[in-house]
């Protein structure tokens, strides 16, 4: 089941995150910043953020009982300036056991529906170029726009940006029921 994140969700979406990152970018990002996430410190910013009202954003969870949560995604205003793109997809994370049964389509399709109702009707991502999940953005029609270097613990590395100038092909894709 989809549905908006509330605040009682940040310790879920915070294991989520962390076990998402230490799954998926071991030997690609450095041990020092995979060791350096903590779940707490996850939780208490996750809780701030569903807490905050003011600031425009949306934030979903999958859940499956009585797992509890499964994947997140985490949506709101383009933060990087790229010309002609309204919103930005800040998050999209889903435990291994999750993947690849339409939850990461489904939670998608939720942020770009959340992103067409406060009128941003375009959409960017940013993801490592090392990450081996690129093609599902690929897949979802993204188009690569552009890379810009950033700094992990040192380590710099490359991110790409995929683009999306209409988000209403991504808002329909919940029509179709994730695979359980």
């Amino acid at each position: 089941m989809i549905r908006r994140a509330r605040v009682e969700d940040a310790a879920g979406i915070a294991a989520t995150h962390v076990d998402s990152w230490r799954t998926t970018y071991p030997d690609m990002v450095p041990d020092s910043y995979l060791l350096g996430m903590s779940e707490s410190a996850y939780t208490r910013r996750w809780s701030a953020i569903l807490a905050d009202r003011a600031r425009i954003h949306g934030s979903f969870v999958a859940v499956e009982p009585p797992i509890g949560v499964v994947g997140f995604a985490s949506c709101g205003a383009q933060r990087t300036g790229l010309e002609g793109y309204g919103g930005e997809f800040y998050a999209l994370y889903l435990y291994d056991h999750a993947q690849n049964r339409g939850i990461g389509r489904h939670l998608m399709a939720a942020m770009a529906t959340e992103l067409m109702n406060y009128g941003m009707n375009s959409a960017v991502v940013w993801v490592l170029a090392v990450n081996p999940s690129r093609w599902f953005y690929e897949r979802l029609g993204g188009r690569r726009l552009a890379e810009k270097i950033a700094d992990f613990a040192g380590a710099e590395l490359t991110e790409v940006a995929y683009g999306w100038r209409d988000l209403a092909p991504l808002a329909r894709l919940s029509a179709d029921p994730p695979v359980r």
